[in-house]
């Protein structure tokens, strides 16, 4: 049978998702917990792979075993043997032809930047700190030429592995509350490190240092090079994937509508 699960996990002392050979990864914390209730080798398959240092809210992930547990049992059994770190939020069974990362047809992240004079203590784990003043309305207007489908390269890294930077964003949006400017993105996928080099260039707008327009310009003249610096991984969280409602899981992962 095949079983999704949904993951929260804060990203600070692994080296991401990504099962490795040389560090702690939240891919092989979750398949040795599973292995454990499945008494049997267990894989899985995510929703987007998370760089080290990047939290997951609601994070997806499918795998098939032949072991009989409940929903509950999988959940329950699996987070005593994980990390304190890393929560199994909840499993459902589901058809043979749901997979996390190729029937997902939208993902969302979030950004947070701590907006003040003091440096963080207690949010410094999850949180980007800024002490210049930063117009969030502005940077709000600048984000919307991201709207869209486009070809997203100047927001990639060179690194990225991904066949062509064409990306859908469906929407984007960057707001103050309080101490905080918070920037939410859903897009079809994403490029690697492509959140964070938006907020990059996001934030010199915010400080004054650039104007609105020059998003659009980064977004048209596609050089990563003239785009601003990737901004730093703690402050960013992956808030879920969404699927179609055919699969029946819960409602924070399931796509209602796109516009």
């Amino acid at each position: 049978m095949r079983i999704a699960l949904g993951i929260e996990y804060d990203g600070t002392d692994f080296l991401g998702w990504q099962r490795l050979t040389h560090g702690a990864s939240v891919q092989a914390a979750l398949e040795h917990a599973l292995s454990r209730v499945a008494d049997a080798h267990v894989e899985v398959t995510c929703a987007g792979r998370t760089d080290s240092g990047v939290h997951a809210r609601c994070q997806v992930a499918h795998f098939d075993s032949a072991a009989q547990r409940s929903e509950r049992g999988w959940t329950l059994g699996t987070n005593s043997n994980l990390p304190g770190s890393v929560a199994v939020r909840w499993a459902r069974e589901v058809s043979e032809d749901f997979h996390a990362r190729f029937g997902a047809l939208a993902r969302s992240y979030r950004y947070t930047i701590l907006n003040r004079a003091v440096r963080p203590a207690l949010d410094a784990r999850y949180v980007t700190w800024e002490r210049a003043p930063l117009n969030a309305g502005a940077m709000h207007e600048a984000a919307q030429v991201l709207v869209g489908e486009h070809d997203f390269s100047a927001f990639r890294t060179v690194a990225c592995q991904a066949r062509t930077a064409m990306r859908n964003v469906h929407e984007i949006r960057v707001a103050r509350v309080d101490e905080y400017v918070v920037i939410e993105v859903r897009a079809n996928a994403f490029l690697h490190h492509m959140v964070r080099n938006i907020v990059g260039s996001l934030v010199p707008i915010g400080r004054g240092e650039q104007p609105t327009a020059w998003v659009a310009q980064l977004l048209a003249g596609r050089d990563r090079a003239k785009a601003g610096p990737t901004a730093p991984a703690q402050g960013l969280t992956f808030l879920a994937p969404l699927y179609p409602a055919k699969y029946d899981l819960p409602e924070e992962v399931t796509l209602r509508s796109v516009r």
